[in-house]
């Protein structure tokens, strides 16, 4: 991947995300739902930020919500942004 698509907001495929099974554990419906709604009334404001793993994403910071909401909303793209950071 060239380092000029990093930090840039592109879209990419839902199904290519993963989210720890520990992470998915703290899922709460009624939030995603929530926010599902606000994305439906405005749009996804905030891109959410993910690395390259292989041939898949990884969440960087709290993403599960918004996820689960473009999931509910049928999306198979969700925006995002590119960053480049090191596994710990």
């Amino acid at each position: 991947m060239s380092d000029n698509r990093l930090m840039q907001n592109q879209m990419i495929s839902v199904e290519n995300i993963y989210i720890p099974a520990a992470r998915r554990k703290l899922l709460d419906s009624d939030k995603a739902e929530n926010i599902a709604m606000s994305i439906i009334e405005h749009g996804q404001k905030t891109p959410i930020q993910v690395r390259v793993d292989g041939q898949r994403y990884v969440f960087l910071v709290e993403v599960l919500h918004r996820l689960e909401a473009c999931k509910l909303l049928g999306e198979e793209k969700i925006s995002a942004i590119l960053v480049s950071a090191k596994r710990r």
